[in-house]
């Protein structure tokens, strides 16, 4: 049983339209606001070139770990040679000063770690939020006291503090990428928790979900078919926060030195090492964060777009704006 054998609309909740429907609603929203199109197109470059890093490093005939000597400048201390950080036919944006490593090859292998990390620390975040809210709005009086005030003290932690604690007694031997990806999800996923449980507490109490208890379905049927899809539009908006939080982390983390390790490049860890150069060679410090910067920009301003795509009444809210505006002017 479904949403719309149950409730008559302005009842409780919207109808909610199919699945396929609900699909086609947020596609034709989100096509229709420019920034959601600009931001997604720019997402969709740096996603393309991250996954084809490999061949695009094999296109340019470089690679992101070999040192090039002859191309660095000993008596200026590892200065890039020639202009613009030792751009050339060969490296398209120059070279690392002090190894002489490509940089274009190590910006876009960069890009892999910090998209793979960010990615699967806000799955992470989102996975175990989703099953701290429900257990807290599902289960009994006593579990749900006890399961929030786990989530306020998680929520309350100095992430970035346990962050670089815990990342610096273990050993180096752990791939630093599983391991930030542990970390990051295992520290943040209170406020996830936080929107769950209170949408899952707004959702039981509706007649749809009644209706399904009524009719027989065990406990995680009545999770599955009702909760939640219902919950997709909060969880998935509150991903898209949660997705550039994260890339800033990993670089933060990375820049601290306690990050992904050389000679795995990141951008964060390119910052880090950028900050002695930024008077020899700009550019060394000028790519790797407006990289960053654009990457935040683009998923903040799609994940924007996402929320109201997901709201219809959010939307409906706009169009009446536009019109009063309009009819004012």
């Amino acid at each position: 049983m479904t949403v719309q054998d149950v409730l008559t609309p302005g009842a409780g909740a919207p109808p909610a339209p199919g699945p396929a429907a609900g699909a086609r609603g947020v596609w034709r929203r989100l096509r229709g606001r420019p920034s959601a199109v600009v931001s997604g197109a720019v997402l969709a470059v740096l996603l393309l070139a991250a996954l084809a890093a490999p061949l695009l490093t094999a296109l340019s005939g470089q690679d992101p770990y070999t040192y090039h000597d002859e191309l660095v400048d000993s008596a200026s201390g590892g200065a890039p040679q020639g202009s613009f950080g030792g751009m050339s036919g060969e490296h398209w944006l120059g070279v690392e000063p002090g190894t002489g490593r490509d940089l274009f090859a190590r910006l876009v292998h960069g890009a892999r770690v910090s998209l793979l990390v960010a990615a699967g620390a806000t799955v992470l975040q989102v996975a175990i939020g989703v099953a701290v809210g429900l257990a807290a709005a599902l289960g009994s009086r006593w579990a749900d006291q006890v399961l929030s005030r786990v989530t306020d003290v998680m929520v309350a932690l100095p992430m970035l503090v346990l962050a670089i604690a815990l990342t610096t007694v273990v050993s180096d031997d752990f791939p630093r990428p599983l391991l930030l990806v542990l970390v990051m999800g295992s520290l943040n996923w209170g406020g996830t928790s936080r929107v769950v449980r209170a949408q899952a507490l707004t959702l039981r109490g509706l007649d749809f979900v009644a209706a399904a208890r009524l009719g027989g379905s065990r406990p995680v049927r009545v999770v599955r078919r009702e909760l939640l899809p219902s919950l997709a539009a909060p969880v998935i908006t509150y991903a898209a926060v949660l997705l550039p939080s994260n890339i800033v982390l990993e670089a933060s983390l990375s820049f601290l030195g306690i990050g992904v390790r050389p000679p795995t490049p990141s951008w964060g860890q390119m910052l880090s090492t950028a900050t002695t150069w930024f008077r020899a060679d700009p550019l060394y410090v000028l790519l790797p964060s407006a990289l960053l910067f654009v990457t935040v920009l683009a998923f903040t301003v799609l994940g924007d777009a996402v929320r109201t795509a997901l709201d219809p009444r959010e939307a409906g809210r706009l169009r009446v704006g536009t019109r009063k505006e309009k009819t004012r002017g």
